[in-house]
């Protein structure tokens, strides 16, 4: 696809905008990014990060719930694993506005905005969780603390225009990585609440978040910025949606965050289910997968940084392909221990296969650059626009990759709903990974060690 769009209108001035605005942002110039630059995007990166994991402890809630969910509430397996496929989808579904709501209502003043929203499926939450509630309340809440989906997708999008090529991999993975992160921090403050007060207490946990909320948005609200130039921008969307390649790293991302968030959501109850785990057994481990998976995504990036994103996501594929055999093996043999380390290798690899697709993005946009500069597009309008897609397919492409997450939850309820086990679930896993080898080589991995232009 050749990048073409049509121009820009030029941005409103200074004096009519509200808030903090950047009126002169030029990351991919040296003098400027060492001067200026580099102190003001690492401060807006900081601020995202809090909010963004806020957000998924936030989505990840009813991953903790369901282990406090004991038979007094009268929600079997299957029920539960309804709950938090109701909130991935939610929370998949929001990531295409909220990707779009950064140009519209700035990067800063929606951050703001998305990180005060939480506190409305954690207040309703602190109302509505107990013994009693019926079934359909709970599905509610649960669409509700979908609201914490979408904050990833605005905060990738906003710190994708902050940061230059050369520097994205890095930022992209710490951005991601600290919000993933919220995934285990949740679980382990619920643990220590299961450990401690019980598991009729798990309103302990929103004594936690709710204050934690208001700190992070009005410490979002001090520290960030908006971009003046990045404006909601539907001919970038639109390019972006008659990409190939768009559709393929949605698919490619299914099997590297779709697992993540998915198997984060999954793990708990598969334990108790499969293994017969007491809510605090399973707690006591729940939380180490998405502990490792969030803090290895950074190096994901890194990796990418050096040796190409797409070599790091083919090698991450063929790992993820053995770990779910080992899986399936403790599975036949009734073995936790093994089956254990399993499960916690394919968050290892997830957290990586995370860092190193979303540095794909953008270098197959910057790519697409250089082959349009080469066909004569003036160098600033062809990097310009290859910003615009990247950011454009970054929302999209995050928030299909999400819908692995309600894929694979319900791909355990269907197994444990028909044999009572979830050996079939992991062996159509096995079948998703070992097409995303052959996917990623054959489109990415082959084609960049034949390009002398930008390694993807």
């Amino acid at each position: 696809m050749t990048l073409t769009a049509p121009d820009q209108s030029p941005s409103p001035p200074a004096t009519v905008l509200r808030g903090r605005w950047l009126t002169d942002w030029r990351p991919e110039d040296p003098d400027f990014w060492a001067s200026t630059g580099r102190r003001v995007a690492q401060r807006n990166l900081w601020a995202s990060i809090a909010v963004e994991h806020v957000g998924f402890s936030v989505w990840s809630l009813f991953s903790v719930f369901v282990l406090f969910m004991g038979p007094e509430y009268g929600v079997d397996a299957a029920g539960k694993f309804l709950l938090t496929s109701t909130a991935t989808l939610v929370g998949s579904v929001l990531r295409v506005p909220y990707t779009f709501a950064v140009a519209r209502f700035g990067g800063r003043n929606w951050t703001v905005l998305s990180g005060a929203l939480l506190l409305i499926p954690t207040t309703v939450a602190a109302f509505v969780l107990q013994p009693g509630t019926p079934y359909w309340v709970f599905m509610l809440l649960a669409v509700l603390v979908g609201l914490g989906g979408g904050n990833f997708a605005s905060s990738m999008a906003n710190i994708n225009t902050l940061y230059p090529e050369g520097r994205k991999g890095l930022a992209l993975g710490l951005n991601a990585g600290g919000g993933n992160i919220g995934v285990a921090v949740v679980q382990l403050i619920g643990l220590l609440v299961i450990a401690t007060a019980g598991a009729a207490y798990p309103k302990l946990l929103l004594a936690v978040y709710i204050p934690l909320i208001v700190v992070v948005s009005i410490y979002s609200a001090l520290a960030m910025d908006n971009i003046a130039d990045v404006r909601n921008d539907t001919g970038a969307a639109e390019l972006a949606l008659r990409d190939r390649d768009t559709y393929i790293m949605s698919f490619l991302y299914i099997g590297t965050f779709g697992s993540f968030i998915g198997y984060s959501f999954a793990f708990g109850l598969v334990l108790q289910n499969q293994f017969g785990r007491t809510p605090l057994q399973a707690a006591a481990v729940t939380f180490l997968g998405p502990l490792i998976g969030s803090l290895v995504r950074p190096v994901g990036g890194w990796l990418s940084d050096r040796i190409g994103g797409s070599v790091v996501t083919l090698w991450n594929f063929v790992a993820m392909a053995v770990c779910t055999l080992v899986c399936i093996v403790a599975s036949g043999l009734d073995s936790l221990a093994l089956f254990t380390v399993g499960f916690v290798g394919l968050f290892f690899f997830a957290g990586v296969g995370n860092g190193s697709t979303y540095k794909m993005i953008p270098a197959i946009y910057q790519r697409k650059a250089q082959l349009a500069m080469a066909d004569g597009m003036p160098a600033a309008r062809a990097l310009a626009d290859a910003r615009r897609i990247s950011g454009a397919a970054i929302g999209l492409i995050s928030a299909v990759g999400a819908l692995g997450g309600l894929l694979i939850n319900l791909a355990f309820r269907e197994s444990f709903g028909s044999t009572g086990s979830g050996t079939p679930a992991f062996w159509a896993f096995l079948v998703f990974y070992v097409v995303s080898v052959v996917v990623t080589y054959a489109v990415y991995t082959r084609t960049s060690r034949a390009s002398e232009l930008v390694t993807v």
